[in-house]
């Protein structure tokens, strides 16, 4: 199982006893565990054993071949993923008012070093040559518009999008907004 999809077992088995209307305590008791191992399970603390996981998916009268489906596709193994702004999954970490969670992007990446820059563009400027960095890049675009070239296909990215894609693959931006853009860029070696 890929790192990635165990993150988000959690708020998978969150969302389906939410829209089933189970509580914690009816979930808990019907697959034999405790409520507090379920509310760890959702909130990303901890891991389930396989035959807890089990119990878990049968007891909210889940298809075990069908529960995996959307979240093995939502991380799927392109070169290039795009998060468009809304599209964050909102998850509660922790009881603490005034937070408010939003994930943006799980992947796994076997990384060495990791660099984080914001990048600002004033209005027109483009990087004119394709060019190649020994890094998955991620780019959270924090004002403007993007036009984003990576290999043969092109993106247009606004403000709240993020890109995700591995650096060997040429690629070569350009700010084609009205304004400065402002970019949050990821590398991880």
């Amino acid at each position: 199982m890929h790192e990635e999809l165990l993150l988000l077992l959690g708020d998978k088995i969150k969302t389906k006893r939410t829209q089933k209307n189970v509580t914690l305590e009816q979930l808990a008791l019907k697959a034999g565990v405790s409520k507090g191992l379920i509310s760890q399970i959702e909130n990303n603390r901890t891991v389930p054993s396989l035959p807890v996981l089990f119990n878990i998916i049968h007891s909210l009268e889940e298809d075990l071949r069908t529960f995996f489906e959307d979240m093995h596709d939502s991380i799927g193994n392109s070169h290039v993923l795009i998060i468009r702004k809304g599209a964050e999954k909102t998850f509660e970490k922790e009881a603490v008012k005034g937070f408010t969670y939003k994930r943006i992007l799980t992947r796994s990446v076997s990384s060495q070093a990791t660099d984080v820059v914001l990048l600002e563009l004033k209005k027109g400027a483009s990087r004119k040559q394709m060019i190649r960095t020994d890094a998955y890049e991620c780019k959270y675009i924090l004002k403007g518009e993007i036009e984003y070239q990576v290999g043969k296909e092109t993106f247009v990215l606004q403000d709240g999008d993020t890109l995700f894609f591995d650096g060997r693959t040429p690629h070569r931006l350009k700010n084609i907004g009205a304004s400065q853009a402002t970019i949050l860029a990821f590398y991880l070696f």
